[in-house]
């Protein structure tokens, strides 16, 4: 298991995540005390309520680790106010020990493999599950959500596509806290202004569609509106912003463009590699006209992106100076903060455009489609959510904890608030007719109410798709990952073709495989796609 640890440890340290770039909020958050009554009324069983008055953890200390952004960023700041609320009901306390993402899934892994135990939780990507239960370091959690002494939160509510990123074999080792997938961001005020629809038409011959169900009618949209002033503000304006700064991200943008590229019904499982072989499938004729659109996308907006990172393309949107951005959840909710935002009430959301045509690696055929092949996506490195430790000195109170972070009520005022970095994905987070909810639950935290309904309606759809993207989420995925991040980047800047690029990534992939063992990767990868 050497080589495991040690490609997995290298990785790491190449990306930064979305936490790390989300500005804290400039005022102290704090729960209303109506939001607080609900939370800490929700999930509660009539035993857990006489659970609750012997405070059944009174002087009892849990550990859990999180990227560090300070007590009002994002994923962290969360997590000391609902560790404040858990230890009034409980007794009990929560330490929240932050750590920079670059050395985090690090020092927990220091932690187990020298049995420790410091930590009796993590607030972990879901990519580093395969590497947790190979090695016994993390446990179910089946029993736990079944006694009625804990929080209730009802598995029911989360969408096959995450349950996949939450649970390893049928078995749930993760409480849900954190839902990551893109969609597209655009501006609907624009795109349905007469004028820019007759000046579309002109152009390319054929109706501005909104929202874009193709790549290809994203790219002339993106293109049209690229390099002058169509918000009339004084400054030029841009078709589409991205970040593709290596180790900003970009690689994800190629991740989730690409699926409907090789995935489809005719191929609904093989992006990374070949299950049966661990071949990579990464330059397969679908992946290298996915990366050839992300370049012709990239050239429709800011020479400045190939060095921005994530921070600074979302700034770009909210600032209104460009027409798309795809990206995950927070930047919908960044959205309706007037001190940041201008373009509140002007969102359009959707799910990201499909292809008409996608290769299928098994047959090595293209398959051809009269309507646009739509995939969903769920972004492994992302999905914040904390399993239990083996080593947890105490597991009963951790699971409590997080537990109670699930629950409906918690779960969803930290999905709605755009500071947090918990994006949302339960089905008690989606606006009638999609979900549970009612808009008034957006509106009351401040969103504008047709943003929130576009909001809602492209993350149900994206989230519940039949067809989507299997997230890679074996030991050493975020070694492919980077690897990937890299050589990508070099075919955007223009330093390799698209098939040069990832024939590269091809090899590298190889050459990790076979560090890590062929062998034990092929019954991993096996695992991780049920």
């Amino acid at each position: 298991m050497t080589s495991t640890r040690q490609q997995t440890m290298i990785g790491v340290l190449v990306f930064s995540f979305i936490v790390g770039v989300i500005s804290a909020p400039s005022v102290a958050r704090e729960f209303t005390p109506a939001e607080k009554e609900l939370i800490v009324k929700s999930g509660v069983t009539p035993e857990r309520e006489a659970y609750l008055k012997t405070k059944p953890y009174k002087g009892i200390t849990l550990t859990i680790t999180v990227n560090r952004a300070g007590k009002e960023g994002a994923t962290s700041g969360p997590l000391y106010m609902f560790g404040e609320l858990w230890g009034e009901q409980t007794g009990g306390k929560v330490e929240v020990i932050e750590i920079p993402f670059s050395e985090h899934f690090q020092k927990v892994w220091i932690d187990l493999f020298t049995n420790t135990g410091k930590y009796d939780c993590f607030l972990a990507g879901a990519d580093w599950l395969g590497d947790l239960v190979a090695n016994d370091y993390v446990v179910p959690i089946e029993d736990y959500m079944k006694d009625p002494l804990f929080p209730q939160w009802d598995p029911a509510t989360i969408p096959p596509s995450l349950k996949q990123v939450w649970t390893w074999e049928g078995k749930w080792y993760i409480t849900p806290n954190d839902c990551d997938g893109m969609v597209l961001y655009y501006r609907k005020d624009i795109l349905q202004d007469p004028k820019y629809q007759k000046k579309f038409w002109d152009k390319y011959g054929y109706e501005l569609p909104v929202p874009p169900a193709t790549w290809e009618e994203l790219r002339d949209i993106a293109e049209l509106f690229n390099g002058w002033d169509w918000n009339e503000d004084g400054s030029v304006d841009y078709g589409i912003t991205m970040h593709l700064k290596v180790g900003g991200l970009g690689v994800y943008h190629f991740e989730a463009m690409s699926v409907p590229y090789v995935i489809s019904s005719a191929n609904p499982d093989m992006w990374w590699f070949d299950p049966k072989t661990m071949k990579p499938l990464v330059n397969s004729p679908g992946h290298v006209e996915a990366l050839k659109m992300l370049i012709e996308l990239s050239k429709q907006g800011p020479e400045a992106a190939i060095s921005w990172r994530l921070d600074e393309a979302w700034d770009c949107f909210l600032r209104g100076d460009a027409i798309f951005c795809f990206t995950w959840g927070d930047l919908g909710s960044l959205a309706q903060d007037e001190l940041k935002s201008k373009v509140k009430g002007k969102l359009g959301c959707a799910p990201l455009p499909g292809t008409l045509r996608s290769y299928d690696p098994r047959s090595g055929e293209w398959v051809e489609f009269t309507k646009p092949n739509i995939v969903g996506n769920v972004t492994s490195i992302g999905c914040w959510s904390a399993p239990v430790s083996r080593l947890s000195k105490h597991p009963e109170a951790t699971y409590d904890f997080l537990a109670f972070m699930a629950t409906r009520e918690a779960n969803l005022w930290n999905a709605l608030y755009g500071w947090t970095g918990n994006d949302i994905g339960r089905t008690f987070t989606f606006i009638k007719p999609y979900g549970s909810t009612d808009v008034s639950e957006y509106t009351k935290r401040g969103w504008n109410a047709e943003d929130a309904k576009e909001y809602s309606g492209a993350y149900y759809k994206n989230f519940y798709n039949l067809l989507q993207g299997p997230p890679l989420r074996i030991p050493g995925s975020v070694s492919y990952n980077s690897t990937l991040d890299l050589y990508v980047s070099q075919a955007v800047v223009g330093e390799v073709s698209p098939k040069e690029a990832l024939d590269k990534v091809y090899d590298e992939w190889e050459r990790i495989t076979k560090k890590l063992g062929r062998a034990k990767q092929i019954e991993l990868y096996k695992a991780s796609l049920k």
